[in-house]
């Protein structure tokens, strides 16, 4: 299929087909995201994502299980749009098992109780957001544009229609000032959405971006390898979910691992402690990356 690139997705949705109906993302101000910078916003004509559906369907028909709607936050799409986008969706392809897409507290928000209910009962049941952090400084400094609360408000609404959600969370972004508040705050928030998928990552400071010129000004310093894996040990020790599948196995982490929470935390925490003494390997530098 012919993409605008970049493009990007949920590692999990390798094997799924990506569907790009927007271009770039609505919020775009992040001060560590250099995915769609110099990318301006827009959703792309539906004749054109409807011709494609039916382009794929006619090209892979039903071995399309899972479909990915991207670019940044599709969710900020009205309902005019995604309608007949699910529909062609889920009349193309006869084994599809699950659509799911990027969204963000903002969108989500801004979305009514029957609009979420109605993009379920079309399709659409799992959500990615990126709250980042739980710590209210640190959204404000990374620019993420909602708090916690609201990134809160936006994981009721979601759940109350019925859709997964799987959160992830940034490593370091707290800086080295803040790495405790962060990783706390962090847990506490990813407790408070309850999320079924929940992951970690770790910050790289991408060149070009407002982050970078922070770390350049001496305003922003990255927690060390040591203190990044305190931040995790602190992330996990403060969940208090329902039952989740919880990765932090990114190529970005210095130490892949994983399991799910509740049921595995303990068990999480001993591997941190011992990775933190020194006494487990961790990924090599040239191993790791976006």
């Amino acid at each position: 299929m012919p993409y605008d690139e970049p493009l990007f997705r949920p590692p999990s949705e390798a094997d799924s087909f990506i569907l790009q109906a927007t271009l770039g993302c609505s919020w775009n101000a992040c001060t560590y995201c250099a995915m769609y910078r110099g990318k301006s916003f827009r959703v792309r004509p539906l004749d054109e994502v409807l011709a494609e559906i039916t382009e794929a369907g006619i090209r892979y028909g039903s071995d399309i299980r899972h479909v990915f709607v991207a670019d940044g936050d599709p969710l900020a799409m009205d309902l005019a749009i995604w309608e007949p986008l699910l529909l062609a969706l889920a009349s193309t392809f006869p084994r599809l098992r699950r659509v799911s897409t990027y969204a963000t507290a903002r969108n989500l928000l801004e979305k009514s109780p029957r609009e979420l209910r109605r993009l379920r009962d079309l399709g659409l049941s799992l959500l990615y957001l990126g709250p980042e952090s739980g710590d209210d400084e640190t959204l404000r400094r990374l620019a993420k544009g909602a708090s916690a609360a609201d990134h809160v408000e936006a994981a009721r609404k979601a759940r109350e229609a019925g859709m997964a959600q799987s959160l992830m969370f940034l490593l370091g972004a707290g800086g080295r000032d803040r790495s405790e508040e962060h990783a706390r705050a962090s847990g506490r928030l990813a407790s408070a959405m309850d999320p079924r998928f929940l992951s970690t990552l770790t910050l790289t400071v991408v060149p070009g971006t407002p982050l970078a010129r922070q770390v350049d000004q001496g305003r922003f310093q990255l927690p060390d390898v040591p203190g990044l894996l305190t931040e995790l040990r602190g992330f996990v020790a403060e969940t208090r979910l329902s039952g989740a599948i919880f990765r932090s196995n990114h190529a970005s982490n210095h130490l892949p691992i994983g399991g799910r929470l509740p049921r595995d935390r303990e068990a999480i925490l001993a591997t941190l402690d011992q990775a933190i003494a020194g006494r487990l390997p961790l990924r090599p530098e040239w191993a790791r990356g976006l």
